[in-house]
């Protein structure tokens, strides 16, 4: 196989890759540069011998990305405030089966990456390879370098730990996004007690600044505290342009300030209120937006 054949069967996967990464580092830039070292190594090795190349190419990319992901829990230890993944675009989210691009969008959810960030990165890289991509267990196991009764071990437990950490029950998403525009026209107008309203009693605020713009260095939770913390961000930049985009295969709001994306707002919600915000304003993971 020439160069050129290598470079077309490899591109046919390079949008799944990119989601393979992101999952497991969360970072739109990270998940590139593991893909760019996934496709020297793709170059570089024999190809007789791999049956199914896209499950070949995803273990490779994950493996990658879990050395990575390594790599940044030493760099996180110093990070100013909350840490939230970056936002991630439609293309780069996507898998090449339509057919199960429903099914793996909530892999990609602002509200599953910060349960993903709770794992361990063995089991972050076992729960991305075995659910998100249905890889066997022995071939997760090779991947790994751990026997297979290890890896089902780390599969089972980071399907229990994200499983408790998910909602009891699906929103419809109309009614996601209904709530999500009352509360955004609510915070627009400067009506704090409609925004009290629409907040859970214990609905909880992060916000990922890091330390680059104001932001709480800890989760602020209640909707007082809440709505007092936003209005007072809307208070120093009152000619925000707020615009509403697809992000995660989710409803996010982008907040611009002379055209630059300053703020991406994820809103979590029940059939009634609105539970979780995750508020991302470090300029580093937003420069990809404009």
């Amino acid at each position: 196989m020439n160069d050129e054949q290598l470079a077309r069967e490899f591109d046919e996967h390079r949008a799944v890759l990119v989601g393979a990464a992101y999952r497991v580092v969360s970072s739109v830039s990270d998940a590139e540069d593991v893909v760019q070292e996934a496709w020297l190594r793709w170059a570089a090795i024999d190809h007789d011998d791999i049956r199914d190349v896209r499950a070949y190419l995803i273990r490779i990319t994950t493996r990658l990305a879990l050395n990575r992901l390594r790599e940044q829990k030493a760099r996180r230890e110093q990070y100013v405030g909350p840490w939230l993944p970056e936002p991630i675009g439609p293309a780069l989210a996507s898998n090449d089966d339509p057919a199960a691009v429903v099914e793996m969008a909530d892999s990609v959810s602002m509200a599953m990456l910060v349960v993903l960030e709770t794992l361990s990165p063995l089991e972050r890289a076992t729960f991305v390879l075995r659910e998100v991509f249905d890889l066997p267990y022995d071939e997760i196991a090779d991947t790994l370098g751990r026997s297979e009764s290890a890896v089902r071990q780390l599969a089972h437990r980071a399907r229990e730990h994200v499983h408790a950490r998910q909602p009891r029950h699906h929103v419809d998403k109309a009614r996601h996004n209904e709530l999500t525009m009352r509360f955004m026209a609510a915070a627009g107008s400067g009506d704090f007690d409609q925004v009290v309203s629409l907040l859970a009693p214990d609905a909880v605020l992060i916000s990922d600044g890091g330390g680059k713009k104001r932001a709480a260095l800890r989760p602020i939770h209640g909707p007082e505290k809440i709505a007092r913390w936003l209005f007072a961000v809307i208070a120093e930049n009152p000619n925000f342009e707020i615009r509403m985009a697809t992000l995660n295969d989710d409803t996010a709001f982008i907040a611009y300030f002379d055209d630059e994306p300053d703020t991406v707002a994820f809103l979590e919600t029940t059939d009634e209120l609105i539970t979780e915000l995750y508020l991302i304003r470090n300029p580093e993971k937003l420069s990809h937006l404009r």
